[in-house]
């Protein structure tokens, strides 16, 4: 059969089209590319001319989980706001000298997110005014004070007693302050009530405290150590779209995990049941209960074993042992009609029963104990002011400028009445 001409030619332009088509639709690739690089690189000069960064301040760390990253800093900004440095020594604080001065008293914080304190400026924590505090206590006979700053968000004490060993003693601290973070540091010791498997926890096996850092074979442990991850941290460190990229990301899972929250709570008024499903309570709201169940008791157990172990290896070294139980919003919120409609909410009449629990711990132990929440709830119902919180979300989170305030003046004045004399 032969092909008519206008045949052919129609042969020869749908055979043409055919042949340029990869070529438009890579030169239309190419120019999305393009745009996407060209739009990318305008928004990072943008996002450095406004002073914009939101750094990743932790990395793995082999016997922890997870560590402050040394000399790395930035703008913290999801809760209050403050630009953040990091020592080269790993820690949210002043360079420190491990040599002591002379005539200088050394403590050393040890604690999870309230001595981090990244929400405020290191000038505004109360382990740094602090410092001044004391020195003007009578009874230190006008010696001089260092503190040395070891807090490291979601840390419970089985990383807290690491840090002790590992870190800690190198600076040779006269006083050691465990301060305990009461609505989530008992949980963080027991894997059941944490839930995850990417931190040590120490396992009471028949009345002895063993370590399991079992955490280091995981999967996911492997993969941030890997070359991918750690490519994916330098992008993070070097590129601000990367990091606001990462920014969106965690507040929409802040904004998701409060709305789940917000779901499973409901509406807390007096009219709710009064005993409500322990699982709608939230592991943090717990605490305030008698401890029930398995879980619970030995979390409580770990965690009184892991403070005697504290106390018996600082004393060998020579060094005095303090802790101190911080506050929790709901316990200092100045309205006690918000705390009462809470304590029938979560089916409990004293707020303060782990900071009691602690205290009678501590008292059988000959451990000096400071505990702050019933003096911080005082002063905050007397001058009618929040003590947690930034902006919009006054009374929750952790300490404000103001809370950190408080805390030095209560800090200092128990240390002046005990241990330094």
């Amino acid at each position: 059969m032969i092909m008519g001409r206008s045949e052919k030619n129609l042969a020869e332009n749908s055979e043409a089209k055919q042949q340029r088509r990869p070529r438009r639709i890579g030169a239309r690739l190419l120019l999305i590319v393009f745009g996407i690089v060209f739009g990318g690189f305008m928004a990072e000069i943008a996002l450095r001319v406004a002073g914009y960064s939101y750094p990743e301040f932790y990395q793995p760390d082999e016997t922890r989980g997870y560590a402050l990253r040394p000399n790395m800093e930035g703008w913290y900004r999801k809760e209050g706001r403050a630009f953040i440095r990091i020592n080269s020594d790993g820690l949210r604080d002043r360079e420190h000298a491990l040599a002591k001065l002379p005539n200088t008293i050394r403590i050393a914080v040890i604690g999870d997110s309230y001595p981090e304190a990244l929400p405020v400026s290191i000038e505004e924590t109360f382990w740094s005014l602090l410092a001044t505090r004391l020195e003007q206590c009578d009874a230190i006979g006008g010696r001089k004070f260092e503190v040395i700053n070891f807090g490291v968000s979601g840390y419970g004490t089985a990383q807290e007693l690491i840090t002790l060993r590992e870190r800690v003693w190198q600076y040779s601290p006269d006083i050691v302050m465990l301060t305990i973070t009461t609505n989530n540091d008992v949980s963080d010791n027991l894997r059941e009530l944490k839930k995850t498997d990417q931190v040590p926890y120490f396992l009471d096996r028949e009345g002895k405290l063993t370590l399991d850092d079992s955490f280091r074979a995981t999967r996911n442990f492997r993969w941030r150590q890997s070359v991918l991850s750690r490519l994916g941290r330098w992008l993070r460190d070097h590129l601000r779209v990367v990091q606001a990229i990462n920014e969106g990301h965690h507040g929409f899972k802040i904004w998701w995990a409060a709305r789940q929250a917000r779901n499973a709570a409901g509406d807390p008024t007096p009219a709710r049941k009064l005993e409500p499903a322990t699982e709608e309570l939230g592991i943090d709201n717990l605490i305030y209960r008698e401890p029930a169940g398995q879980a619970w008791n030995e979390a409580w157990r770990v965690t009184e074993d892991l403070v005697s172990q504290m106390r018996d290896e600082i004393r060998t070294r020579g060094a005095e042992f303090v802790v101190v139980t911080l506050s929790n919003g709901i316990q200092v919120y100045p309205d006690p009609n918000v705390r009462q409609i809470f304590m029938k909410r979560v089916g409990v009449k004293d707020l303060f029963y782990p900071d009691n629990r602690i205290k009678q711990f501590a008292v059988r132990q000959h451990i000096p104990v400071i505990t702050l929440a019933p003096e911080m709830q005082a002063y905050a119902d007397q001058n009618k002011v929040f003590l947690h919180g930034f902006g919009a979300n006054q009374g929750n989170g952790h300490w404000n400028q103001l809370g950190h305030r408080v805390a030095a003046d209560l800090i200092a004045r128990r240390l002046c009445e005990g241990p330094l004399n």
